[in-house]
């Protein structure tokens, strides 16, 4: 069981890593239902321009490629951290909202708590 969003893009929160509330981190209006228009672009760009500035995104991608699950011990092997992955999980929550919004002016969508 986890906890799922839905609507324009569609998705699950990590487990045990990713709140349901980090949709607001990007401006998200509310904690169960998140509207996103064009307007907030600048603001979407800007978050995940300061997370890349905090995490290693091409060693992160690289670690999830090929990767169901992860232990303490495989994060390490990557030189990463439960935070690196907790901003990663947020960073490509923000990239699918930035593309949506992009493409369709508006990204709506909802999840469970």
């Amino acid at each position: 069981m986890g906890r799922y969003y839905y609507g324009d893009i569609e998705g699950k929160f990590w487990f045990a890593v990713q709140s349901s509330t980090s949709p607001m981190r990007f401006g998200g209006r509310t904690e169960l239902s998140f509207s996103f228009d064009e307007d907030d672009i600048p603001e979407i760009k800007e978050i995940l321009s300061n997370i890349e500035k905090d995490i290693n995104v091409p060693t992160l991608e690289k670690f999830f490629k090929d990767r169901a699950g992860y232990n303490d011990e495989s994060l390490k092997e990557f030189g990463l951290t439960m935070n690196d992955v907790k901003e990663y999980a947020d960073y490509v929550l923000g990239k699918d909202i930035l593309k949506y919004v992009e493409e369709n002016g508006q990204c709506n969508f909802w999840g469970d708590i």
